[in-house]
């Protein structure tokens, strides 16, 4: 299992900043074609995709990850090269080591062992790799996931790799993740000189009361992990709206503009889908009067995997390796798990510390990066070959 450290530091080395997959994908492909696997890129411009599979037939356990990562900011700020892996006092760092180098290369080495202790193992064993999901995430899981629902390819169980751990590692999981949705809003005045607003219309002052009742509003007041249980740790917390950015004016202090740029983002819950909250603001807009122009971007929907036979060998894997069942979450941000979620796939996301991530001297404790192979391979052992 010690391999999977030099496989990370492979990976650091290459600056696979998204979307550029900088032979990250190759090197996996590599060593799993070598493994028994059938390795497939799934390319959509300059987004690589790779399918790996092992075995045939149902059920089908994919890992998936993503090889790309956020830039590193200014070299100096670091204390070592961000793209040339270094160990110190038993931490590897890189850009990368967190989110998600060190969960990618921990897949692949379970995934490797696992064939090798089983290598006529019932159902399929997959791994998939992006390397768009730090960036737009639009040619990247979404269209692979669009590409699968064409050609009929089911995915039952999902373990993304993805850093969830808080404080130490397995200590929580991503059992559910809140959508995403943002809109960009332009309200439409006329321009004018401000000493005669009769003349003009300001965008402004017409945006600003719908806006102040849109950030304002309480959406709803969270959704349950388990309906049976409300209240309980790990339920979605309160749908909200955030305004992130706001731009009118041409610069001059006496001059009344002719438009007002507004950018908003939603993470909401099941409570809600995107098509039901875009009708609740042009709703409110259209209210307000206003003349205006509105784009959305819908960055996926909400999802929650209830407590069934993933959850629970998840849990039981990591009782056994890391000491204490986990905090079951529906917390953070997003992450390409909401693209498998809809295949009707199970979907966990469990990997290393998150404390580092897209942070300077971004790291990873080197003991937890070489246990994570065994715990790996442990739920696929408990997924596909105990009924």
């Amino acid at each position: 299992m010690n391999d999977v450290l030099a496989l990370t530091q492979k990976l650091i080395r290459r600056r696979s900043v998204t979307p550029d997959d900088a032979g990250c994908q190759s090197l996996i492909a590599q060593r799993l074609a070598q493994a028994g696997f059938r390795c497939e890129p799934i390319d959509f411009g300059a987004v690589k995709n790779l399918w790996a599979t092992h075995g045939q037939g149902s059920p089908v356990l994919c890992f998936l990850g993503h090889t790309d990562v956020v830039p590193s900011g200014p070299r100096e700020a670091w204390a070592s090269d961000p793209f040339v892996p270094e160990v110190r006092a038993g931490v590897l760092y890189g850009r990368g080591a967190a989110d998600m180098k060190s969960g990618v290369a921990a897949m692949a080495c379970a995934l490797e062992t696992f064939v090798a202790a089983h290598p006529q193992h019932p159902g399929t064993l997959a791994l998939l790799l992006t390397s768009d999901e730090e960036g737009d995430a639009i040619d990247g899981v979404r269209r692979v996931a669009e590409l699968f629902r064409a050609r009929g390819q089911r995915i039952d169980y999902c373990i993304t790799g993805e850093p969830s751990s808080m404080q130490t590692l397995g200590d929580l999981i991503r059992v559910g993740r809140r959508g995403t949705l943002t809109g960009s809003l332009t309200v439409h005045g006329v321009q004018g000189h401000v000493a005669y607003p009769e003349r003009a219309r300001n965008p402004i002052h017409e945006a600003l009361p719908a806006l102040a009742e849109l950030a304002a509003r309480r959406w709803d007041e969270g959704y349950p992990l388990d309906a049976a249980n409300p209240g309980a740790e790990g339920d979605f917390p309160p749908s909200s709206l955030q305004i992130s950015n706001v731009h009118a004016g041409t610069g001059a202090n006496n001059v009344i503009p002719g438009t007002c740029e507004v950018v908003f983002n939603f993470r909401y819950n099941p409570h809600w889908s995107a098509q039901r909250l875009e009708a609740e603001v042009h709703a409110l807009l259209d209210r307000y009067g206003l003349h205006y122009d509105l784009r959305w971007h819908r960055g996926g929907e909400p999802f929650l995997t209830a407590d069934g036979r993933l959850r629970a060998v998840v849990r039981t894997v990591l009782r056994e390796h890391c000491g204490a069942a986990p905090v079951e979450s529906t917390g953070g941000g997003t992450s390409d798990a909401r693209f498998i979620a809809p295949l009707g796939a199970e979907v966990v996301e469990f990997g290393p510390i998150n404390a580092s991530i897209h942070k300077v001297d971004e790291h990873v404790s080197v003991a937890d990066l070489e246990r994570l192979p065994a715990i790996f391979r442990a739920i696929a052992e408990g997924l596909l070959l105990r009924t």
